[in-house]
């Protein structure tokens, strides 16, 4: 049985809300334990992931934000850097599912969050818990 870290941000608390549910329900649906933090944004989540498997205490990660498109290019940078953090921890040995949502608008993000219907919080834990598996393997 693993125990996975969820760190979330809650930039987007409404949106997080059903990426949470999905990732957690996967994770029970599997049988293992999980806990939870909160960041404030996507760029803090490679930060508290990398803080937490200081630790020990973690066999795998789940990663859940939501980065809407703006006017500015400020998506850019935090869509790209979110995830170019959280490769580079998954290229370092960690187990990390990424589940930031990285979107036009609202109504996509709520296709995507929602475990009823896209369920990307759940297919980040599952693609967590895919990865713990293979690293057992080896």
């Amino acid at each position: 049985m693993a125990h996975v870290l969820i760190a979330e941000a809650r930039f987007y608390a409404h949106l997080n809300d059903m990426l949470l549910a999905g990732a957690r329900a996967a994770l029970d649906a599997a049988g293992h334990s999980h806990e939870t933090i909160t960041v404030p944004g996507a760029l803090e989540l490679p930060a508290a992931i990398n803080l937490a498997a200081d630790s020990g205490r973690f066999d795998a990660y789940v990663a859940l934000g939501v980065v809407i498109r703006g006017e500015t290019y400020h998506f850019e940078i935090v869509a790209g850097e979110s995830a170019r953090g959280l490769m580079a921890l998954t290229l370092d040995g960690l187990a990390v599912g990424n589940g930031i949502l990285t979107v036009e608008n609202e109504a996509q993000a709520i296709v995507r969050a929602d475990p009823a219907q896209s369920d990307k919080g759940g297919d980040a834990a599952r693609a967590a818990l895919a990865l713990f598996d293979l690293k057992n393997l080896y």
